[in-house]
């Protein structure tokens, strides 16, 4: 089952507990596991934020805004009806990746594991500081590591909500495009967005905006965030698109709404630079906000990668 937290990152302590980190006269002088107020903002992101540093009695003055937010955190212990797909096992570490910071300034990482299609994983990149964009991405297992290059970008602190894609890729590609298999569509793009989405505000109290929340995808992995975004424009604000396959095609009569859009292919893989092209052009028609890059690179992580942080600074900006 699914912990809950704080409602929000409005009146969440957790904003406090950044703002009073970049702040030392407001920290405990005399208890130093409560020095590292990051640290304890992802501790608690892993654990799930009923596990906290306990407050030490008769200690200094300085403890104000730590027992408010202990409160908070015990109020949102308090569970609301649990979304279908629920978790059903504690966070663990996604593919090697540490699930605690590794060093200053250094975000983390949560695996949970859903019921969905027989046990369906999540992993979700946590900046250092509290998120001001989030990003949902299909082949999470892989993309979610990306918030590291996030780090190093001029970019303003963005969560990364990655579903696992699966292996057999006939099954990806009948659950990231809607013409092949549209009853297997229609039940991932309820977890996607109902479900996941659901889960990520009471786990980790984030709720952001349309504007302020995109979809990103590579490969068929970009078919299913081009597919997400036009049907449902008032989630997701942006479209990040990295070398579309061909399974979704731009439709006759594109809808209103739509999302801004930017898409990228490369010199070296003239197949998917085609159809990223292609998308461009019809989103164009329908006087949609899109931005198409043809840079030097073939279809691969290390192209994706390094488009990666300009798509989220194009998105959100600084």
């Amino acid at each position: 089952m699914p912990r809950k937290g704080p409602k929000g990152p409005k009146g969440s302590n957790f904003i406090e507990f950044y703002k009073n980190r970049r702040h030392p006269e407001n920290l405990c002088t005399c208890h130093p596991n409560l020095r590292s107020l990051q640290c304890l903002y992802l501790q608690c992101l892993k654990f799930g934020v009923q596990t906290t540093i306990p407050i030490p009695q008769n200690c200094c003055n300085k403890h104000a805004v730590l027992s408010s937010a202990q409160s908070s955190i015990n109020e949102g212990k308090v569970m609301k009806k649990q979304p279908r797909n629920h978790v059903n096992r504690t966070p663990s570490e996604s593919d090697g990746a540490p699930a605690q910071p590794t060093g200053a300034g250094s975000g983390g990482f949560v695996t949970e594991t859903f019921e969905y299609d027989g046990g369906r994983q999540v992993t979700v990149y946590a900046p250092p500081d509290p998120p001001e964009a989030i990003v949902f991405a299909g082949d999470g297992q892989g993309i979610s590591k990306w918030g590291r290059l996030l780090e190093k970008a001029d970019v303003p602190p963005t969560m990364i909500v990655g579903v696992h894609g699966l292996t057999d890729e006939t099954l990806r590609l009948h659950e990231y495009s809607p013409g092949f298999e549209p009853e297997r569509f229609a039940a991932h793009e309820t977890f996607f967005v109902e479900d996941v989405r659901r889960w990520t505000e009471s786990r980790f109290g984030v709720a952001l905006p349309t504007e302020r929340t995109a979809l990103f995808g590579v490969s068929a992995g970009g078919e299913l965030a081009l597919a997400l975004g036009l049907r449902h424009p008032h989630v997701y604000g942006a479209v990040l698109c990295a070398s579309p396959g061909a399974g979704y095609k731009p439709p006759g009569v594109m809808p209103s709404p739509l999302p801004r859009t930017y898409l990228v292919a490369g010199t070296q893989e003239p197949f998917f630079l085609g159809n990223a092209r292609r998308w461009a052009d019809a989103l164009r028609d329908a006087d949609a906000d899109v931005v198409m890059k043809e840079r030097a690179g073939s279809h691969g992580g290390a192209f994706w990668g390094g488009e990666f942080p300009l798509m989220v600074a194009w998105a959100f900006g600084r």
